[in-house]
């Protein structure tokens, strides 16, 4: 039986345009499982009719967000908050304040990984380059 949630939010739909859990999963090429792990999360909540899950604009916006913010390396927390914060006070603006300030510490983040890489890679390139000098006055004697 349909909770009274679920029941206005059947009306509420009417004539929208409603994605199923294969064709979210197809268009963001992940799997249905993926999507599952998100409902879990809180991330997506779709209407159900029995067992079938259908998704709305809303929860398919939703998804692409949680998406591009795995991608972009956040955690899903810091995903969370930053999504949190459209509905609440000071609304979009404070949101995209904080996500600004998010994207900031995450690029100051991979530029000092960048740079441990680099240096790793320099000092290999030094231990590589002793260790072909070795080998070769090894075979000279």
């Amino acid at each position: 039986m349909k909770t009274d949630t679920q029941k206005s939010a059947w009306r509420a739909v009417k004539d929208e345009r409603l994605w199923a859990v294969g064709e979210l999963a197809a268009e963001n090429d992940i799997t249905t499982r993926t999507i599952r792990f998100y409902e879990e999360q809180g991330f997506l909540k779709p209407l159900r009719r029995g067992r079938t899950r259908f998704f709305r604009q809303k929860e398919r916006v939703q998804l692409k967000l949680v998406l591009r913010g795995k991608r972009l390396g956040f955690s899903l927390a810091e995903i969370a908050e930053i999504i949190s914060m459209y509905d609440a006070t000071p609304g979009e603006k404070g949101q995209l304040e904080h996500f600004r300030t998010k994207i900031s510490e995450r690029r100051t983040a991979l530029l000092e990984k960048q740079k441990d890489i680099e240096t790793t890679l320099t000092e290999l390139d030094k231990v590589e380059q002793r260790c072909d000098a070795r080998m070769q006055e090894l075979q000279q004697k």
